[in-house]
């Protein structure tokens, strides 16, 4: 049986409570929080509690930042990992599984003007090296789990492919680091998905979905069958996020997911 969450904006109402009992009228299992940077997720601690209390489920986190830990500047860098670190002990204080970052978002691309990054490949994988086994270390000690999110060329120029997720994991070898893949990114960037998740299994830890053109599942034209009967033949017992805009009436648009995708899985 599929667990779906659907991440918080996207879901109707004033409140976490108020959106949580629209995510279960709608076949919902989950919400997804984001967590925004300047620590305002640590200023939501009460809040989160007060919803876990009242029975809201939030296993996981979508980091929304202006920056990442793999950033060119250095002052920028040192701030997105005490960001992660904080917000990742959020997670571990209401009782989420773990938070979802890419290594940048935004910050270049090889594939427009100038093209060439100002660091090189080596540098690059020694900041993604160093910065996933610090954030891995913290998640390792709070029980929590990181989840690297590959992103497509265009938005990020160093994590495009599960693959390559997959082997700065292994080389940093930590249990707590795990990849957070995304059928958004997946659609750009591997040549077959679902072959994508079998190669990667040990190494998947989270989901997030979305259609080929970033709206909702059902409103592209994703292989959804394929997808979804890769994770199943690797056992993948986690969640599956929706993170997409909406096309149509909103309410609509995420009211349909979950009907979607387990149609789809079945």
């Amino acid at each position: 049986m599929l667990k779906i969450a659907c991440q918080e904006q996207l879901l109707p109402g004033g409140s976490l409570q108020e959106k949580w009992d629209f995510a279960q009228e709608a076949g919902y299992d989950a919400v997804e929080l984001r967590s925004q940077g300047e620590f305002r997720f640590r200023d939501r601690l009460p809040e989160l509690l007060r919803a876990r209390a009242d029975g809201v489920v939030m296993p996981t986190v979508c980091v929304e930042m202006l920056h990442f830990f793999a950033a060119f500047d250095d002052d920028l860098r040192r701030d997105a990992l005490e960001q992660m670190k904080s917000q990742l002990s959020v997670a571990a204080e209401i009782g989420a599984l773990g938070v979802q970052t890419p290594a940048s978002y935004g910050m270049f691309s090889r594939r427009l003007p100038p093209f060439e990054p100002p660091r090189s490949e080596e540098e690059d994988r020694e900041i993604l090296l160093s910065g996933l086994t610090e954030l891995g270390e913290h998640a390792r000690a709070e029980g929590v789990t990181l989840y690297l999110e590959p992103l497509n060329r265009y938005e990020d120029h160093m994590v495009n492919r599960l693959d390559q997720a997959a082997e700065l994991i292994a080389a940093v070898g930590l249990d707590s680091v795990r990849i957070g893949i995304d059928s958004y990114h997946m659609n750009i960037e591997e040549s077959d998905p679902a072959a994508a998740i079998l190669a990667a299994a040990p190494y998947i830890g989270h989901t997030q979905v979305s259609d080929s053109n970033r709206f909702q599942p059902g409103a592209g034209h994703l292989d959804w069958s394929a997808w979804l009967g890769a994770l199943h033949t690797i056992g993948f017992d986690g969640y599956l996020a929706a993170e997409c805009r909406l096309t149509g009436d909103p309410v609509e648009a995420v009211r349909s997911v979950p009907a979607f995708l387990r149609r789809s899985g079945a």
